[in-house]
């Protein structure tokens, strides 16, 4: 058993437990790991969340003001899932305390954000990861190695789809998801950071793009209470929907290679189609989130006419050994939370960054700011600015 390790959460939310899930569960599948979460404090300024996030979880202190954790001893590191717009001001704090940092993608509202915290992890010394978790899926970790391996030649082009109707409901209501200010790009921070890390994450680093944005969804009512998620209100105050609903991106990589990333937010008909298709000069590889432990992979000498098998993922892929014994034996979305809960722990013990980090969400953040120059000017541009 390890040594134990103080960390709290802040924001209990549906993210927030997912992550208090993940410290739980951690030491089950990776008994080896040398520290053992304890979960020490939790913070969530809505009235009496906290309290039941405590109650239900078995946190040893709640507040509703996290300052309280950047300041509490006990607690060395925090996972950060509050609304976008904290994000900043919340990781920079923790990180000037001495707090190793855990936080959800997207970092903040835009790079700047982005850049702001990786700056005070940094220079803390202290270790961060992000909330990449799509690129935790074991066939997501075969697929790159098939790429890095040569299996389907070099890379032509990809085309990653990340469409949900979470907010297709008209009378969705108008949280701070939808508002400039703090909800940020809307799909763009929501979605599409998740397809600018996996397109890295596969392919490497992007070159320039040119995007297209919209709203279709133009108005919506205000909430009347407290919210968690994606709850609906009637009856409320009409106000506007002042980020996007959609975009689409076209992408050319400093490998040579073309892409598209699309992501939609109000995609009626669509549950979490998440996936990607990647094309090379001998074959491609082909993944659907909904189908998580399959990878469809064609390779070959044929290339007109070739066909394509389905890789069941299993011991030897990614982390996979650490929940099944055999391949097609099911994983789930709170998995890949677990394996992301046990590189940031890892990161910490050895003092080396395993899986995405702050690095990886600057990288996100100045791609998706360059995709909202690019609509708005009309055309090409770099991530680099």
């Amino acid at each position: 058993m390890g040594s134990t390790f103080g960390v709290a959460v802040v924001g209990f939310g549906w993210m927030g437990r997912v992550h208090a899930q993940a410290y739980t569960r951690v030491p089950h599948h990776f008994p080896g790991l040398p520290l053992r979460p304890e979960l020490v404090a939790v913070a969530d300024e809505v009235p009496g969340r906290a309290e039941e996030a405590a109650a239900q979880y078995g946190f040893a202190t709640a507040v509703r003001d996290w300052r309280e954790i950047a300041a509490d001893p006990r607690v060395r590191a925090v996972s950060v899932a509050a609304p976008n717009f904290l994000h900043r001001e919340i990781g920079v704090a923790m990180a000037e305390a001495g707090k190793h940092l855990w936080i959800e993608k997207p970092v903040g509202l835009c790079a700047e954000d982005a850049r702001a915290v990786a700056s005070a992890v940094a220079g803390a010394g202290v270790q961060g990861t992000v909330g990449f978790n799509y690129r935790n899926a074991p066939a997501v970790a075969a697929a790159r190695e098939l790429i890095a391996a040569g299996e389907i030649g070099t890379v032509t082009h990809v085309r990653i789809r990340l469409f949900s109707d979470y907010a297709a409901h008209p009378e969705g209501a108008l949280t701070w998801r939808y508002e400039r200010e703090r909800g940020g790009s809307g799909v763009l921070g929501d979605l599409a950071s998740h397809g600018v890390d996996l397109a890295r994450f596969l392919l490497g680093e992007i070159a320039s793009l040119t995007a297209d944005t919209a709203v279709f969804v133009p108005r919506r009512a205000r909430p009347t209470g407290a919210t968690a998620g994606h709850t609906r209100a009637t009856g409320g105050e009409s106000g506007p929907v002042e980020n996007d609903d959609y975009v689409s991106c076209l992408l050319r990589f400093t490998s040579g290679a073309r892409g598209v990333l699309e992501a939609c937010r109000v995609s009626v008909g669509e549950q979490n189609n998440y996936g990607f298709e990647i094309h090379g000069t001998k074959g491609a590889v082909f993944w659907d989130f909904r189908r998580m432990g399959e990878l469809g992979v064609s390779r070959g000498t044929s290339f007109q006419d070739q066909p394509v098998s389905t890789l069941y993922v299993g011991p030897g892929h990614g982390e996979y050994a650490a929940f099944q014994p055999g391949a097609a034996n099911s994983m789930g979305y709170d998995d890949l939370k677990v394996v992301e809960a046990y590189n940031f722990l890892r990161s910490v013990a050895e003092g080396t960054p395993y899986g995405a980090t702050l690095e990886d969400a600057v990288h996100s953040a100045e791609a998706l700011d360059a995709m909202v120059r690019s609509a708005e000017q009309g055309t090409w541009t770099s991530p680099a600015g």
